[in-house]
């Protein structure tokens, strides 16, 4: 009995010194996109979603702004917030059926290819395919050749269009794959 009451005032103290917790529910959006992204892979669907409508409706202030954005878009030399997302947008309905061709980069941080709850059931390339795909899409994006797709963990943004490269941060994937509920 004694041995109970010590390991649980032992995980009291720890979870309060923040020590083997996870990041806080009252994380914000822009905060989750630069922490390790598998830690949202074990909080709720609902949270996920949250973050995910949290991003959207950013993304509405910040479309057409320069400077600090959460989705960078370069047209014509010049960096601004990409055209704004929709709240009942599902980025893992790639609307553009495979038109552009794709290219992960194989170097350095790379999407894992090992399939996940979080990602209903596809891997974490397969579902950072399909939101390239809708991005590219909604943005209007037009290549004659590959697009390289970047893993941008930690990066300040979810994803980034600069230079003809796609940088997607993984904990915005984690966000834009879970399961699409009504807006309240």
């Amino acid at each position: 009995m004694n041995r109970l009451i010590l390991i649980s005032s032992a995980m009291v103290v720890l979870s309060a010194c923040g020590v083997g917790s996870l990041p806080s529910r009252a994380v914000t959006s822009t905060q989750a996109l630069s922490q390790t992204a598998e830690w949202l892979e074990f909080e709720s669907p609902a949270m996920r979603q949250e973050l995910f409508r949290d991003l959207v409706r950013n993304s509405v202030t910040q479309q057409g702004q320069v400077g600090t954005v959460l989705f960078p878009f370069m047209k014509d030399g010049e960096l601004k917030g990409a055209q704004a997302l929709d709240l009942r947008t599902d980025l893992l309905q790639a609307p553009d059926a495979g038109v552009l061709q794709l290219t992960f980069d194989t170097r350095g941080d790379r999407f894992t290819e090992d399939r996940r709850e979080a990602f209903q059931g596809l891997s974490e390339r397969e579902a950072t395919e399909l939101v390239a795909r809708s991005l590219l899409h909604r943005w209007n994006v037009k290549s004659t050749g590959p697009v390289l797709v970047i893993r941008a963990a930690g990066a300040p943004y979810a994803a980034a269009w600069i230079d003809g490269v796609l940088r997607i941060n993984p904990a915005f994937v984690y966000m834009a794959a879970a399961p699409v509920t009504p807006a309240n």
